[in-house]
């Protein structure tokens, strides 16, 4: 009886400890439960480049791989590279047919009012006059005009504060959570007049980190590459309905402009300029067939014509180009002490496995391909008494491979720090038969 009482106090206690973390799990009262995480980059990858900005980052665009950060997960102000995310709900509204590129547009009391203001970068619009949607994308791309980004985003979003609502929660669905938002052009919510967010002081500004601006520009890249022909032009004018603006592309790392470099084929993407940002500018460039991204925010900006961000960012990717070689990974590639799993059941004990995707890394001089290595982690959906239950199909995904590199660390945008790969198995395994399963048994018995 004593041991009885003793099990059912032992169950009672197991069943309670379950249902407090089950609980806890599930949020109390449907409230979701956040997780709290410590920033996953350092303060700064390498000391020996030494930028002078607030913060910068540099990645590749079709991995998010992380090649450089500093400060990079600080939210600051980015004046108009704000648009940056304004032109991805656009191009989103053209690809969903909300709205087309010939359709035309009459700007806005608001909008119309900021594209008057010369202290600012503009093209300015009539009242009376409608523009095309593509007119003032270029616009807001080549020559940053802030008044037409407001048309595009009222056009879009049928209010100022609805587009600015779609814009967070498009930075959410990005997995941008530390940003604030504002305005659609970038400027702080009184210079947009009547389009300020209600409810927010009239110096509000919008802020992001270096890290959030190269998600945007990953994601703009990857799912409008389209951009980049328009990012890429150095100069062209703007028709307002009687004359022409000339527009030159404050990018001045585009050919043909101040700060070109023939080494660094640059073409896109944003730059942006206030007291409080100071000299912003997320760059990309196509080397070798190798993208990719840099941002750096707060650089010095003493005049019109100072040129820091532009030189710190030559420096940021003649680092990259320079401090790394390009590594691919075939599909099909097997790891040491990752290249088999265990089988139940099967007519072989084990089957080899390998990569059943590819990819690319990027490597410090001071590593090689040799420096990579595996971590084997089996599909447990698929496992039986510790081995993959029999029979099994070639090529079938039975697991996952965590790839690292010895002696460089590994950040990417999502906050890994491995490669993932699929693993797959190299051969078809067929079920044992049941007089081996029975042998097998048997052996096992007298084995122990």
């Amino acid at each position: 009886m004593k041991l009885f009482k003793s099990l059912k106090k032992t169950m009672i206690a197991l069943i309670a400890g379950v249902t407090v973390s089950t609980a806890a799990a599930a949020g109390i009262g449907g409230l979701s439960v956040q997780k709290v995480s410590a920033d996953s980059l350092p303060q700064q990858t390498d000391s020996n480049l030494n930028l002078d900005v607030k913060a910068a980052i540099a990645v590749d665009a079709k991995t998010g791989q992380i090649l450089y950060a500093k400060n990079a997960e600080q939210a600051l102000p980015v004046a108009s590279m704000s648009k940056l995310m304004t032109v991805y709900l656009v191009l989103q509204a053209i690809k969903n047919g909300k709205l087309s590129w010939n359709q035309e547009i009459l700007p806005d009391a608001a909008s119309q009012k900021v594209s008057q203001d010369t202290q600012l970068s503009n093209v300015p619009l009539k009242a009376d006059h409608k523009y095309t949607v593509k007119s003032l994308y270029q616009a807001t791309l080549i020559y940053s005009a802030n008044g037409a980004a407001m048309a595009l985003a009222n056009a879009v979003g049928g209010t100022h504060k609805n587009f600015i609502d779609m814009m967070r929660k498009e930075a959410r669905k990005m997995g941008i959570n530390d940003a604030e938002i504002y305005t659609a052009n970038g400027l702080t919510n009184d210079e947009v007049f009547d389009a300020k967010y209600p409810g927010a002081s009239d110096n509000a500004e919008n802020k992001f980190s270096a890290k959030d601006m190269a998600i945007i520009s990953q994601r703009l890249i990857e799912d409008y590459p389209e951009v980049l022909e328009t990012t890429k032009i150095a100069r062209m004018k703007f028709n307002n309905g009687t004359d022409e603006t000339t527009m030159e592309n404050w990018n001045w790392m585009l050919p043909g402009l101040a700060k070109a470099y023939s080494e660094l084929p640059v073409d896109g993407l944003k730059t942006g300029t206030s007291d409080s940002a100071g000299a912003c500018f997320t760059g990309t460039v196509n080397k070798d067939g190798h993208r990719l991204i840099t941002v750096v925010l707060g650089a010095k900006h003493d005049s019109q014509e100072d040129l820091s961000r532009f030189v710190e960012t030559q420096k940021l990717m003649s680092y990259c180009y320079n401090s790394y070689s390009y590594e691919t990974i075939k599909a099909g590639k097997s790891f040491k002490n990752a290249a088999s799993l265990p089988v139940y059941h099967g007519k072989d004990l084990k089957v080899a496995v390998s990569s059943k995707n590819g990819t690319d890394v990027w490597l410090k001089s001071s590593v090689s391909s040799a420096n990579l290595v595996a971590k084997l982690s089996g599909d447990k959906k698929l496992y039986k008494d510790g081995g993959l239950v029999a029979p099994l199909k070639k090529g079938q995904t039975v697991g996952e491979l965590s790839v690292k590199v010895k002696g460089q660390d590994l950040y990417y945008l999502d906050g890994a720090t491995s490669i993932k790969l699929k693993a797959k198995t190299d051969k078809a395994v067929d079920k044992a038969n049941i007089f081996v399963i029975a042998w097998r048994a048997i052996k096992g018995v007298f084995n122990r």
